[in-house]
């Protein structure tokens, strides 16, 4: 469950500044904390509150029931002790299970994110994004595409780590999914673009489950979070987000779900 908080699309009755966005953020999470596997929170949201916007992202964070997997969606990527504050900020101070990450400056802009135990760096690797083909298409010299370097390389930085490290690839971009599969077969994927960006669920599922048949958290953020702009938002959102679960079932397990 992305929380992706524009103040524009709030439902009729919330105010459009950061009480609005706290009281909205709780509505949802209470409404759907039984459905969803885990919380996204998009740090941009958050930091376009100003001065607030890191009162209101602690809030948030304490109404995720204890047992939830928290995301914080951050597409941070530094080196050094600057790298070193990222993941302190996120996994030490905000309490997160993970984070996403930009590998654009190699291997020891990851490396502090990689001291927590029990934790999952998500690095982008091949993004939803029409314009993702300016570099992650492109051809390297070795004749494999980008993104597929980044997932062979991101995936070694993690082995031997205290924490692990996983990748984000985008739900339209399934024609390359069963691929990349391949090159990660037991990495988890963090899957955003399903609903509003127009990726299929259903292509996701069937493509880009790890080995073992999971591997796999798929974000959905607008579809559900304004599915109604009316006073009956929280309600709109548990029944789409109800909707989904329900299409995700047959490709899981009894048991896990």
């Amino acid at each position: 469950m992305g929380l992706d908080v524009d103040l524009a699309k709030l439902p009729a009755g919330l105010s459009k500044d950061s009480e609005g966005a706290l009281v909205f953020c709780q509505a949802i999470i209470e409404a759907t904390k039984d459905l969803a596997v885990a919380y996204k929170p998009n740090l941009a949201f958050f930091e376009s509150l100003g001065a607030e916007g890191l009162g209101v992202l602690e809030k948030v964070r304490g109404f995720i029931p204890s047992e939830t997997i928290v995301v914080m969606d951050a597409k941070r990527g530094d080196i050094g002790n600057t790298s070193q504050a990222y993941a302190k900020a996120f996994y030490q101070n905000l309490n997160s299970d993970s984070v996403t990450l930009s590998p654009y400056m190699g291997k020891d802009s990851i490396d502090p994110f990689l001291e927590y135990p029990g934790t999952c760096s998500f690095v982008l690797c091949l993004t939803s994004n029409p314009s993702a083909a300016d570099f992650q298409l492109q051809t390297l010299q070795n004749g494999q595409k980008l993104y597929m370097w980044v997932a062979q390389t991101a995936v070694n930085w993690g082995r031997g780590k205290k924490g692990e490290v996983g990748l984000v690839v985008g739900a339209t971009q399934t024609q390359y999914l069963h691929h990349l599969r391949s090159l990660a077969p037991d990495t988890v994927f963090l899957v955003p673009g399903v609903g509003t960006q127009g990726g299929d669920l259903q292509a996701v599922l069937s493509e880009g489950r790890s080995q073992n048949g999971y591997g796999i958290l798929v974000n959905v953020s607008r579809q559900v979070l304004y599915a109604s702009p009316g006073p009956d938002y929280a309600q709109a959102a548990r029944r789409e987000a109800q909707r989904l679960v329900d299409a995700m079932k047959p490709y899981f397990k009894k048991e896990s779900l």
